[in-house]
C-alpha cells in the first residue's frame, strides 16, 4: 500500500467519525445542509475509492458529473451558515430574507467567476478547464464568505466557539490552501515532482479540516449571544421599513387600531 492509499483510508475513517460526531451531537437539527455536505464527502471519497482501484477508466468520467450536485450542496451550505447566524433575530427580519442571503451568494458567484481564471493551470483540455474553473469559483467563494463572516464576527456576535463559525473556518482554511495550490500549478509541470507533494499537501490540509471538525463538534456547543446593540438597531429599521411597507400595501393591518375622526 503506498502513501497516497494509505492517507485515503485515513481520510475516509476520519470522515466516518465525524459523521457519527455529528449526529451523535444531533448537529443536523441546526446546521442540516452542512451534515448533508459531509456525508456526501464521505460518499464521495468511498466511491471513487472503490471506482478508482476497479474501473480507473471511468473515474474521470463520473467525476465530473458528481460537480453539479457537490457546487449546489456547498452553495446550499454557505446560506445555510448565514442564515443559522441570524437565528436569534428570524422572527424580526422581513420574509424572504433567506432568499435575499441567496441572491447576495449567488451574485459573489457570478462576480468571481471571471476572477477564477486567473487561478486556472495552462494546458488544460476544454471539459478539463470548465472543471476546475467552477471548483476555484467555489473555493474563492468560500473563502469570501469565511472572511465576511470573521470581519464581521463582532457585530454577528459570534465566535470561534459558535458552530457556524468554526464550519465556515474549516470551509475557508482548506479552501485557502487548495486555490494556492491551483496558482502554484500553474506554473510548473505535471511531471515536476513537487506537482504531486502540492496535491498531496492539499489532502493533508483536507485532513486538518476534518480533524478541526470533529474536535469542535465533539465539544459541548455553547449558548448564543445577543446581537450587538448596532446589529440591533439594523435589523429593526430593516424590520420596521418592511412592516410599514406591508402596512401600506394592506397586507396586514397595523398594530393599533385607527382612531374615527369626528
Amino acid at each position: 500500500m503506498n502513501f497516497d492509499s494509505a492517507f485515503l483510508i485515513v481520510g475516509i475513517v476520519v470522515e466516518v467519525v465525524l459523521v457519527c460526531v455529528l449526529i451523535s451531537g444531533k448537529a443536523y437539527k441546526t446546521l442540516p445542509l452542512f451534515c448533508v455536505y459531509t456525508a456526501w464527502g464521505l460518499l464521495l471519497d468511498a466511491s471513487n475509492a472503490i471506482l478508482l482501484a476497479k474501473l480507473p477508466e471511468y473515474y474521470w468520467k463520473i467525476y465530473l458529473f458528481e460537480l453539479i450536485p457537490d457546487a449546489a450542496i456547498q452553495f446550499g451550505v454557505l446560506i445555510e451558515l448565514a442564515w443559522s447566524i441570524l437565528r436569534p433575530v428570524r422572527t424580526s427580519l422581513p420574509r424572504g430574507t433567506i432568499f435575499i442571503l441567496a441572491g447576495l451568494v449567488a451574485l459573489a458567484g457570478l462576480v468571481i467567476w471571471p476572477l477564477a481564471t486567473l487561478t486556472l493551470p495552462p494546458n488544460l483540455s476544454v471539459h478539463a478547464q470548465l472543471f476546475v474553473h467552477f471548483q476555484q469559483t467555489i473555493a474563492i467563494l468560500r473563502v469570501v464568505c469565511f472572511l465576511v463572516l470573521a470581519g464581521f464576527s463582532q457585530v454577528l456576535s459570534i465566535g470561534w466557539k459558535d458552530r457556524e463559525l468554526q464550519a465556515a473556518t474549516g470551509l475557508g482554511f482548506f479552501s485557502i490552501v487548495s486555490l494556492l495550490v491551483a496558482v502554484l500549478h500553474s506554473h510548473q509541470s505535471p511531471l515536476d515532482p513537487a506537482y504531486t507533494w502540492l496535491d498531496r499537501s492539499a489532502g493533508i490540509c483536507y485532513f486538518g479540516t476534518l480533524t478541526y471538525w470533529v474536535i469542535c463538534f465533539a465539544t459541548k456547543e455553547q449558548q448564543r449571544k445577543e446581537f450587538s446593540p448596532q446589529m440591533q438597531q439594523l435589523l429593526v429599521l430593516m424590520s420596521g421599513g418592511a412592516r410599514a411597507g406591508r402596512i401600506a400595501l394592506g397586507d396586514i393591518p397595523p398594530q393599533s387600531p385607527r382612531k374615527r375622526i369626528k
